[in-house]
């Protein structure tokens, strides 16, 4: 090899450092805010999980004592069915919805963006406002719900909202109505991407309404659809506003019916200053969190395999 081509090789190696050092540049900023903002404090979330730790005093380690103490703490236990109720409920309801909502609204109907913007106000209003108004409409004695119950449909005892028996159900409908908007908007960018063509080729071949829906239109939505199922189960185990404002009541408390594990972390951390607790209570959540995503992928990835 030489002298020149050495030189040139050299120039090249430079270069590419170069444009390495200009993209890590760009990069840069994000990857120090992801590590300062999240890797950092779950990290240091884990670690305190198996301490006794009250912000004040010096640390205790105790070991795996706080999980152990999660099994045999009522409240918790409750919090984590809520949640995973919430959940159950929340995400399918949600998914159905918006998905039907999207396909009415993708079709050439009159009004049709005076509807897809009053679908979305529910998710862009203020959350104060839209549950105050869903607290009035359905108050147990003189919401418009419960006299339409009563008077229209002759129901002798229409069912009190807000109690400990059908809480869990308010918060679950509410969410279906905040949520409904944002994921139809999402379903109709889904929707906008399929060709016309996969439509009239179906019609040459016979096909009517339901089966385009089957054979075209939700293969298609295979990928938007997992990436509503993804968002939404995150979301719903995040929550923590809504259940504070559908069952908090006058003084934010919530009860064993409704309570939901985001709360019972914020209870625990910084009503009874108990960190290194509600830090265990945090790793669950991750967990399960974390859990529930890579079961979706695996199954994502299966049905891509099988296709």
């Amino acid at each position: 090899m030489n002298m020149a081509e050495m030189t040139l090789k050299k120039r090249m190696r430079r270069k590419e450092r170069k444009r390495n050092l200009i993209a890590y540049s760009f990069i840069a900023p994000n990857f120090i805010g992801f590590a300062v903002f999240t890797l950092i404090p779950v990290i240091y979330a884990f670690v305190l999980g198996f301490t006794k730790w009250d912000g004040n005093n010096p640390m205790e380690f105790v070991g795996f004592q706080n999980f152990i103490k999660l099994f045999q703490d009522r409240m918790f236990l409750a919090a984590l069915k809520n949640t995973i109720l919430y959940c159950i409920g929340t995400v399918p309801l949600t998914m159905v919805a918006s998905l039907v909502l999207a396909v009415v609204l993708n079709q050439k109907v009159k009004f049709r963006g005076f509807f897809r913007t009053v679908s979305f106000f529910p998710y862009v209003a203020s959350l104060v406002a839209v549950t105050s108004v869903w607290n009035m409409l359905f108050h147990p004695t003189r919401g418009p719900v419960n006299w339409i119950l009563q008077n229209v449909f002759q129901v002798a005892n229409p069912p009190n909202w807000f109690g400990k028996d059908l809480i869990l159900l308010t918060m679950i409908l509410f969410s279906v109505w905040k949520y409904t908007g944002y994921y139809m908007v999402i379903y109709l960018a889904g929707l906008q991407g399929i060709s016309g063509e996969l439509y009239d080729a179906g019609s040459l071949d016979g096909a009517g309404t339901w089966q385009k829906f089957r054979y075209i239109t939700w293969p298609q939505l295979h990928s938007t659809t997992f990436f509503v199922v993804i968002m939404l189960t995150i979301t719903c185990f995040k929550v923590y506003d809504i259940a504070i404002m559908i069952a908090g009541g006058g003084d934010g408390r919530l009860g064993t019916s409704s309570t939901v594990l985001v709360y019972y972390i914020y209870q625990k951390a910084f009503i009874n200053w108990d960190l290194g607790y509600a830090s265990a209570v945090a790793m669950v959540l991750f967990a399960l969190v974390l859990t529930v995503t890579l079961v979706q992928f695996k199954g994502e990835r299966v049905q891509g395999k099988e296709k």
